[in-house]
Protein backbone atom coordinates (compact mmCIF):
# COMPACT_ATOMS: atom_id res chain seq x y z
CA UNK A 1 0.00 0.00 0.00
CA UNK A 2 1.15 3.51 -0.85
CA UNK A 3 -0.15 6.64 0.87
CA UNK A 4 0.14 10.39 0.48
CA UNK A 5 -1.30 13.03 2.82
CA UNK A 6 -2.29 16.54 1.79
CA UNK A 7 -2.97 18.68 4.84
CA UNK A 8 -5.39 21.57 4.40
CA UNK A 9 -2.74 24.24 5.01
CA UNK A 10 -0.52 22.87 2.22
CA UNK A 11 -3.06 23.55 -0.54
CA UNK A 12 -2.66 26.32 -3.06
CA UNK A 13 -4.72 29.39 -2.22
CA UNK A 14 -6.25 32.08 -4.41
CA UNK A 15 -8.26 35.10 -3.30
CA UNK A 16 -9.85 37.08 -6.14
CA UNK A 17 -12.16 39.02 -3.84
CA UNK A 18 -15.38 37.50 -5.22
CA UNK A 19 -13.79 34.02 -5.31
CA UNK A 20 -11.78 32.26 -2.62
CA UNK A 21 -10.34 28.96 -3.73
CA UNK A 22 -8.11 26.25 -2.31
CA UNK A 23 -6.38 24.00 -4.83
CA UNK A 24 -5.36 20.46 -3.89
CA UNK A 25 -3.51 20.20 -7.22
CA UNK A 26 -1.78 22.68 -9.51
CA UNK A 27 -4.36 25.00 -11.03
CA UNK A 28 -4.36 28.49 -12.59
CA UNK A 29 -1.66 30.54 -10.83
CA UNK A 30 -0.85 27.78 -8.34
CA UNK A 31 1.86 25.45 -9.64
CA UNK A 32 3.52 22.69 -7.65
CA UNK A 33 5.30 20.00 -9.70
CA UNK A 34 4.73 17.51 -6.87
CA UNK A 35 1.00 18.25 -6.77
CA UNK A 36 -0.15 17.87 -10.38
CA UNK A 37 -2.78 15.16 -9.92
CA UNK A 38 -3.76 11.95 -8.19
CA UNK A 39 -3.98 9.48 -11.05
CA UNK A 40 -6.81 10.63 -13.32
CA UNK A 41 -8.02 13.12 -10.68
CA UNK A 42 -6.60 16.32 -12.15
CA UNK A 43 -8.36 19.17 -10.29
CA UNK A 44 -9.88 19.38 -6.84
CA UNK A 45 -10.87 22.93 -5.89
CA UNK A 46 -12.62 23.97 -2.68
CA UNK A 47 -14.38 27.18 -3.77
CA UNK A 48 -16.38 29.97 -2.16
CA UNK A 49 -18.20 32.43 -4.45
CA UNK A 50 -19.47 35.74 -3.06
CA UNK A 51 -23.12 36.75 -3.21
CA UNK A 52 -24.14 37.92 -6.67
CA UNK A 53 -20.85 36.89 -8.30
CA UNK A 54 -19.68 34.02 -10.47
CA UNK A 55 -17.74 32.58 -13.38
CA UNK A 56 -18.54 34.12 -16.77
CA UNK A 57 -18.91 31.96 -19.86
CA UNK A 58 -15.71 30.03 -20.56
CA UNK A 59 -14.72 26.94 -22.60
CA UNK A 60 -13.83 23.38 -21.65
CA UNK A 61 -12.78 20.39 -23.72
CA UNK A 62 -12.06 16.70 -23.08
CA UNK A 63 -12.59 16.74 -19.33
CA UNK A 64 -15.17 15.29 -16.94
CA UNK A 65 -16.19 18.24 -14.73
CA UNK A 66 -18.03 17.52 -11.48
CA UNK A 67 -19.57 20.16 -9.19
CA UNK A 68 -20.79 19.42 -5.67
CA UNK A 69 -22.40 22.37 -3.83
CA UNK A 70 -21.81 22.31 -0.07
CA UNK A 71 -23.97 25.32 0.83
CA UNK A 72 -25.93 27.84 -1.20
CA UNK A 73 -26.66 27.36 -4.89
CA UNK A 74 -25.26 28.18 -8.34
CA UNK A 75 -27.02 28.90 -11.61
CA UNK A 76 -25.44 26.93 -14.47
CA UNK A 77 -25.82 27.86 -18.15
CA UNK A 78 -24.11 26.18 -21.12
CA UNK A 79 -24.03 26.06 -24.89
CA UNK A 80 -25.92 22.74 -24.82
CA UNK A 81 -29.00 24.73 -23.87
CA UNK A 82 -29.06 23.94 -20.16
CA UNK A 83 -30.05 26.52 -17.54
CA UNK A 84 -30.22 24.86 -14.15
CA UNK A 85 -29.79 25.54 -10.45
CA UNK A 86 -27.40 23.32 -8.53
CA UNK A 87 -27.77 23.39 -4.76
CA UNK A 88 -26.63 21.67 -1.58
CA UNK A 89 -27.34 17.95 -1.89
CA UNK A 90 -26.88 17.92 -5.67
CA UNK A 91 -24.11 16.56 -7.85
CA UNK A 92 -23.59 17.83 -11.39
CA UNK A 93 -21.39 16.38 -14.13
CA UNK A 94 -20.52 17.89 -17.48
CA UNK A 95 -18.61 15.84 -20.05
CA UNK A 96 -16.89 18.56 -22.06
CA UNK A 97 -15.81 16.23 -24.87
CA UNK A 98 -15.49 18.01 -28.22
CA UNK A 99 -16.08 21.34 -26.51
CA UNK A 100 -18.62 23.29 -24.50
CA UNK A 101 -18.91 26.72 -22.91
CA UNK A 102 -20.62 27.36 -19.60
CA UNK A 103 -21.05 29.87 -16.81
CA UNK A 104 -21.77 29.51 -13.09
CA UNK A 105 -23.25 32.33 -11.02
CA UNK A 106 -24.32 32.79 -7.44
CA UNK A 107 -27.60 34.62 -8.02
CA UNK A 108 -28.31 35.00 -4.30
CA UNK A 109 -27.58 38.66 -3.40
CA UNK A 110 -27.08 37.91 0.29
CA UNK A 111 -25.45 34.48 0.67
CA UNK A 112 -22.11 33.07 -0.45
CA UNK A 113 -22.00 29.64 -2.05
CA UNK A 114 -19.44 26.94 -1.28
CA UNK A 115 -18.83 24.10 -3.69
CA UNK A 116 -16.28 21.54 -4.84
CA UNK A 117 -15.05 21.73 -8.42
CA UNK A 118 -13.51 18.45 -9.58
CA UNK A 119 -11.95 17.50 -12.91
CA UNK A 120 -11.34 13.90 -13.96
CA UNK A 121 -9.37 13.07 -17.12
CA UNK A 122 -11.65 10.95 -19.35
CA UNK A 123 -10.76 7.54 -20.79
CA UNK A 124 -11.82 8.68 -24.26
CA UNK A 125 -11.59 12.04 -25.96
CA UNK A 126 -13.88 13.96 -28.30
CA UNK A 127 -17.14 12.45 -27.03
CA UNK A 128 -20.36 14.39 -27.52
CA UNK A 129 -20.77 16.97 -24.73
CA UNK A 130 -23.36 15.97 -22.13
CA UNK A 131 -24.87 17.25 -18.88
CA UNK A 132 -26.29 15.34 -15.92
CA UNK A 133 -27.51 16.54 -12.53
CA UNK A 134 -29.26 14.75 -9.67
CA UNK A 135 -30.07 15.19 -6.00
CA UNK A 136 -28.14 12.77 -3.81
CA UNK A 137 -30.54 13.15 -0.90
CA UNK A 138 -32.45 9.98 -1.79
CA UNK A 139 -29.14 8.09 -1.96
CA UNK A 140 -27.94 9.25 1.44
CA UNK A 141 -27.33 6.63 4.14
CA UNK A 142 -26.10 7.57 7.58
CA UNK A 143 -22.99 5.91 8.98
CA UNK A 144 -22.00 4.18 5.74
CA UNK A 145 -20.66 5.15 2.35
CA UNK A 146 -23.16 5.76 -0.42
CA UNK A 147 -22.23 5.96 -4.10
CA UNK A 148 -22.86 9.19 -6.02
CA UNK A 149 -20.85 8.60 -9.24
CA UNK A 150 -19.70 5.65 -11.34
CA UNK A 151 -18.79 4.70 -14.93
CA UNK A 152 -22.22 3.19 -15.58
CA UNK A 153 -25.39 4.93 -16.76
CA UNK A 154 -27.65 2.46 -14.96
CA UNK A 155 -25.75 2.64 -11.66
CA UNK A 156 -26.44 4.75 -8.58
CA UNK A 157 -25.61 8.44 -8.96
CA UNK A 158 -24.29 10.27 -12.03
CA UNK A 159 -21.88 8.68 -14.51
CA UNK A 160 -18.72 9.80 -16.30
CA UNK A 161 -16.44 8.61 -19.10
CA UNK A 162 -13.89 7.07 -16.73
CA UNK A 163 -13.42 4.00 -14.57
CA UNK A 164 -14.13 6.01 -11.41
CA UNK A 165 -16.44 5.78 -8.40
CA UNK A 166 -17.27 8.58 -5.94
CA UNK A 167 -18.92 7.98 -2.56
CA UNK A 168 -20.05 10.22 0.29
CA UNK A 169 -20.14 9.41 3.98
CA UNK A 170 -22.06 11.24 6.71
CA UNK A 171 -21.41 9.86 10.18
CA UNK A 172 -23.44 10.58 13.31
CA UNK A 173 -21.48 8.07 15.39
CA UNK A 174 -18.01 6.55 15.39
CA UNK A 175 -17.98 4.02 12.55
CA UNK A 176 -15.36 1.60 11.22
CA UNK A 177 -15.43 0.63 7.55
CA UNK A 178 -13.40 -1.57 5.23
CA UNK A 179 -13.26 -0.02 1.76
CA UNK A 180 -12.73 -2.48 -1.10
CA UNK A 181 -11.53 -0.96 -4.36
CA UNK A 182 -13.63 -1.59 -7.45
CA UNK A 183 -10.51 -1.96 -9.62
CA UNK A 184 -7.04 -3.05 -8.50
CA UNK A 185 -5.47 -0.46 -10.84
CA UNK A 186 -7.27 2.37 -9.05
CA UNK A 187 -6.43 4.48 -6.06
CA UNK A 188 -8.69 6.40 -3.66
CA UNK A 189 -8.40 10.06 -2.76
CA UNK A 190 -10.30 10.81 0.47
CA UNK A 191 -11.22 14.40 1.32
CA UNK A 192 -12.58 15.26 4.76
CA UNK A 193 -15.34 17.86 4.55
CA UNK A 194 -16.03 18.03 8.29
CA UNK A 195 -14.77 16.28 11.41
CA UNK A 196 -12.00 13.71 11.37
CA UNK A 197 -11.19 10.11 10.54
CA UNK A 198 -8.34 7.65 10.81
CA UNK A 199 -7.19 5.76 7.73
CA UNK A 200 -4.69 2.94 8.24
CA UNK A 201 -3.41 4.65 11.45
CA UNK A 202 -3.22 8.11 9.78
CA UNK A 203 -5.53 10.70 11.34
CA UNK A 204 -6.82 13.48 9.10
CA UNK A 205 -9.10 16.40 9.90
CA UNK A 206 -11.43 18.81 8.12
CA UNK A 207 -10.16 19.82 4.65
CA UNK A 208 -7.25 17.35 4.86
CA UNK A 209 -6.95 14.58 2.28
CA UNK A 210 -5.22 11.23 1.95
CA UNK A 211 -4.52 9.22 -1.20
CA UNK A 212 -4.16 5.44 -1.07
CA UNK A 213 -3.17 3.07 -3.88
CA UNK A 214 -1.54 -0.29 -4.64
CA UNK A 215 -3.93 -2.12 -2.34
CA UNK A 216 -7.18 -4.03 -2.70
CA UNK A 217 -8.75 -2.72 0.48
CA UNK A 218 -8.09 -0.59 3.54
CA UNK A 219 -9.71 0.18 6.89
CA UNK A 220 -10.83 3.49 8.30
CA UNK A 221 -12.65 4.82 11.35
CA UNK A 222 -14.79 7.93 11.03
CA UNK A 223 -15.52 9.95 14.13
CA UNK A 224 -19.00 11.21 15.00
CA UNK A 225 -19.70 14.31 12.92
CA UNK A 226 -17.36 13.34 10.08
CA UNK A 227 -18.37 14.08 6.49
CA UNK A 228 -16.15 12.63 3.77
CA UNK A 229 -15.86 12.31 0.00
CA UNK A 230 -14.18 9.23 -1.51
CA UNK A 231 -12.90 9.44 -5.10
CA UNK A 232 -11.69 6.18 -6.59
CA UNK A 233 -9.90 6.81 -9.89
CA UNK A 234 -7.42 5.02 -12.21
CA UNK A 235 -3.82 5.72 -11.32
CA UNK A 236 -2.51 5.38 -14.91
Amino acid sequence: MKKIIHLSNTRGEANHGWLKSYHSFSFANYFNPERMNFGKLRVFNDDEVSAGKGFGKHPHQNMEIISIPLSGDLEHQDTMGNTTLIKEGDIQVMSAGTGVMHSEYNKNPEKDVKFLQIWVIPKEENVSPRYHQISTLELKKENELYQILSPFKEDSGVWIHQNAWFSRGDFTQETSITYKLKDKKNGVYIFVLEGSLSVESEKINARDAIGIWETQEFCLTAQAGAQVLFMEVPME
